[in-house]
């Protein structure tokens, strides 16, 4: 096909897998998407679209679809819901289902006797009847199975065919019935109606600061922010400021070796932890370790610091390769035997999935850094050769296995001291919106993931010719058809030692910009998600987990979205920034704000508080060329806009003059924030420190050093977190929140 219109035929087409085949832009146009994006979406699908002929198959097949199935292979229902959904059976056959729950508790159905419609599916006519369970089913993961039954004679008089859940009929074929409901199996689902916030923050409001924490670094740092750090900023803001949580960076993991990826956004997998965040003098095998070792250690940790030190860049692959190289020491030393069984049992527990991620480490280190161009045994991770492999190199693949539990052990530590600290949530983390298409996780789900597609976004004001993230996107229909596994493993990870995560473009769970491989950005289209039910897994492990989930939800959405998000108990994402009346060209009262959302000043992708007051952002995208017009014109909008928000600081009684220093405009418009309803209020530590260089640039790549740029004073100078924790500048603006509470109620 030719980049032209869509027929009719493959429009409807597209819309059965849920793609948008017309959507409204930035500049409130109808855009019709072109047939060439269609078909390559299509095929990324694994359905021909390539000519008119092949569009009519796919159409009819995807009709004939649900029919020749038995059972959905996944229904996911809020709890307290009634569950229905549609059982297909040959022609004059009746089944019995039953409803097993994780606990392996049997619960009764109901099916209908009588169908309620018919079709005739390869040559054969189909049934649908409909099963039905009462909604007393409890939260968690349960399966429905179906049998095949004969029914004694007259029962078919009867309306229903109640099935006993304790029954176990025979599943043998015999007397000619149907044998395609014969072990027939569904996944059955039950969410929370709404994700409660955790006890310790349900009667307040609460606060907490956000750090990069590769930026981090202390004295004991080995030129890179790491967990021990986090522990003892998550210690001093609570203790000393009242801070009741720690918002942290993804710390998902890179590539095992240099180069390594700068950007937390782009990891290899979401599924594992960067060993790059390990303190290796807290690893138990070093306290443990003959004085020798710990000295070779102590030795390379010297020359770590005084090489990394005074760098003003955060430099991955040199701390990354002192720090490697001391944890093979330790791991050589070997470990006692309460230690090592404690290891086994992590091993059993993270079973072939933490396998798989060891073993891709051995085989990135062996054959190069994309999968895609390893030689051909290597590239399928359930391939014989790869376990083979993994069997040769069994210490290896144990090695970096220690490491993941390493790195489990003192993310349990951080979590847990942030929390006898007094802080109500302690760590949040924040999961990425997908991987590197050469990566771990690309490599070890490919069937969860489409193919010669990556993730981006459409032209917006910003960027006009739209933007690809290079990220392949999961499977809308991959997802059910594994019980939306995939999605729970990755979320499970995250939230197993916090208080809450940040799901980055929470938008990517209702819809995603598709770009196949060989179009721009601005050629793509959407694809539709089940919300329902990635958004209902999610606040049922948040729930499980005893945590809040906030949704990055800015950007282009539809209202109902953050209504919805609302709904099922996730918070929301305000910038200060953005929380504007566009149209009467203010800022926002107060009053206007939401409730459930974190509130903040900044955030990554936008300068310090003192950087943006200063125009910095423009003043950098002049530099890189990412501006549309002139730099005038852009610095003339851009102090327009600040100056509103400085005159508006004055009204509200926040800012004695609007041409106050902008450190008492950074104060004063955190002290904005608690005026606000919102309910859980953000300090950037950058802010906190006066820094007022970007961490990241978005539209680039190499031209500016993103993700590397270190923790820095006013005068861009790196500081230490030692610092931070005597500076006078923070304690003032954490200050600010130390009657949080307190102004709630005067409220």
């Amino acid at each position: 096909m030719t980049d032209s219109a869509a027929t009719p035929d493959l429009v409807e087409l597209a819309e059965a897998y849920g793609i948008t085949t017309e959507y409204e832009d930035w500049k409130k146009a109808r855009v019709s998407v072109a047939a060439d994006t269609l078909v390559a979406v299509l095929a990324a699908l694994d359905v021909d679209a390539s000519t008119p002929d092949a569009v009519r198959s796919a159409l009819q097949a995807r009709r004939d679809a649900a029919w020749r199935r038995v059972v959905p292979p996944c229904v996911v229902v809020r709890e307290g819901d009634d569950v229905e959904f549609p059982v297909h059976v040959a022609e004059g056959d009746q089944v019995a289902v039953h409803v097993v729950t994780e606990v392996g508790a049997h619960v009764s159905v109901t099916v209908s006797s009588r169908a309620q419609e018919t079709r005739e599916v390869d040559g054969r006519v189909v049934e649908r009847h409909v099963a039905r369970v009462d909604g007393d089913l409890p939260l968690g993961y349960h399966t429905v199975t179906v049998s095949p039954v004969g029914l004694a004679a007259g029962d078919g008089d009867s309306d229903d065919m109640r099935v006993d859940g304790d029954d176990h009929p025979s599943t043998e074929a015999g007397d000619g019935h149907d044998t395609r409901a014969a072990g027939a199996r569904a996944s059955l689902v039950v969410t929370p109606r709404v994700l409660e916030v955790p006890a310790t923050m349900r009667d307040k409001r609460v606060w907490g600061l956000a750090t990069q924490l590769y930026s981090v670094r202390s004295k004991g740092s080995w030129g890179v922010g790491d967990l021990v750090d986090l522990r003892d900023l998550a210690v001093w803001s609570a203790a000393e400021h009242g801070a009741d949580y720690v918002l942290v960076n993804p710390l998902h993991a890179a590539q095992p070796s240099a180069p390594m990826e700068p950007s937390p956004y782009l990891p290899t997998s979401r599924r594992f932890v960067n060993p790059l965040y390990l303190r290796v003098e807290h690893v138990e095998e070093y306290a443990s370790a003959a004085a020798d070792v710990r000295g070779g250690i102590d030795d390379l940790a010297r020359d770590v610091h005084a090489r990394l030190d005074d760098v003003d860049r955060i430099d991955r692959d040199a701390a990354w390769g002192a720090k490697e190289q001391a944890l093979r020491v330790l791991w050589q030393i070997g470990r006692t035997p309460g230690r090592q069984a404690t290891f086994d049992a992590y091993c059993r527990a993270g079973g072939e999935q933490l396998t798989r991620f060891a073993t891709w480490c051995v085989l990135f280190r062996t054959f190069g850094p994309d999968w895609r161009t390893w030689p051909h045994d290597y590239q399928d991770a359930t391939a014989p050769a790869v376990a083979r492999f993994g069997a040769e190199h069994a210490d290896e693949v144990d090695f970096h296995r220690w490491l993941q539990w390493c790195l489990d052990e003192q993310l349990r530590g951080v979590q847990s001291d942030a929390v006898a600290a007094g802080m109500a949530l302690g760590v949040v983390h924040d999961l990425a919106v997908g991987v590197n298409p050469a990566g771990a996780d690309a490599w070890a789900m490919q069937d969860a993931f489409a193919a010669g597609i990556h993730v981006g976004a459409p032209p917006d004001q910003f960027t006009q010719l739209g933007q690809d993230w290079g990220q392949p996107p999961l499977r809308p229909d991959r997802l059910a058809e594994t019980a939306y596994a995939p999605f729970r493993e990755i979320v499970g990870t995250v939230l197993r030692h916090a208080g809450g995560v940040r799901i980055d473009h929470i938008l990517g769970l209702f819809r995603l910009w598709w770009v196949p491989e060989s179009m721009t950005p601005k050629d793509g289209t959407y694809v539709t998600y089940d919300h329902e039910a990635m958004i209902g897994i999610l606040v049922l492990e948040a729930q499980r987990a005893g945590a809040l989930v906030v949704g990055e939800d800015l950007g282009t959405l539809e209202a109902w979205v953050q209504t919805f998000l609302a709904e099922r108990g996730v918070y929301g994402t305000s910038i200060l920034w953005f929380e504007q009346d566009w149209d009467a060209q203010r800022p926002l009262p107060p009053e206007d704000w939401r409730e459930k959302c974190l509130a903040s000043v900044t955030t990554h992708d936008l300068p310090p508080t003192a950087g943006y007051l200063d125009a910095a952002h423009v003043r950098l995208r002049h530099e890189l060329g990412l501006l549309d017009g002139s730099l005038e014109d852009e610095l003339a909008r851009d102090e327009a806009d600040r100056r509103r928000w400085r005159e508006f600081l004055v009204a509200q009684g926040l800012l004695d003059d609007a041409d106050a220093p902008n450190e008492q405009v950074v104060e004063a418009l955190h002290a904005f924030l608690v005026t606000t309803p919102s309910r859980m209020l953000n300090v950037a530590l950058v802010d906190a420190v006066g820094d007022v260089r970007v961490q990241n640039q978005p539209g680039t790549a190499d031209e500016y050093p993103n993700w590397r740029v270190p923790l820095s004073g006013p005068d861009g100078e790196p500081i230490r977190l030692e610092d931070v924790f005597t500076s006078e500048r923070a304690a003032r603006l954490c200050g600010i929140f130390a009657g949080l509470n307190e102004h709630a109620a005067q409220g």
